[in-house]
């Protein structure tokens, strides 16, 4: 099994991509989280390990909205909930993939 870590290019992407976005629903623009990088990198790596969708419920941190995606060659599936909530101020993004599947989580 193959784990893809984020690099600085893509988490900068994500963020332009969600802060692009927001502009389109008048909400500001987020800050990268390097603590919740780490925690959507360790879901990503966890669904990439059970093949499956499933949502974090992470106990020690309150208030954290996620947004999952898988593409396979025989599937693509996610979520736009918390792109656009106004009173998000930080986001982090994982990525996982063994090749054939990829998991982002933000």
């Amino acid at each position: 099994m193959l784990f893809f870590s984020t690099d600085a290019s893509f988490q900068q992407e994500f963020l332009e991509t969600h802060d692009a976005y927001r502009l389109k629903h008048n909400v500001p623009k987020m800050t990268l989280s390097s603590e919740l990088s780490a925690s959507a990198q360790k879901w990503a790596d966890h669904l990439l390990a059970i093949d499956d969708l499933e949502h974090n419920k992470p106990e020690d941190i309150e208030n954290i909205g996620e947004n999952l995606y898988m593409e396979s060659s025989e599937t693509l599936t996610g979520h736009f909930t918390q792109v656009v909530w106004k009173d998000s101020k930080e986001l982090g993004v994982g990525i996982a993939t063994d090749g054939h599947k990829v998991y982002v989580v933000g």
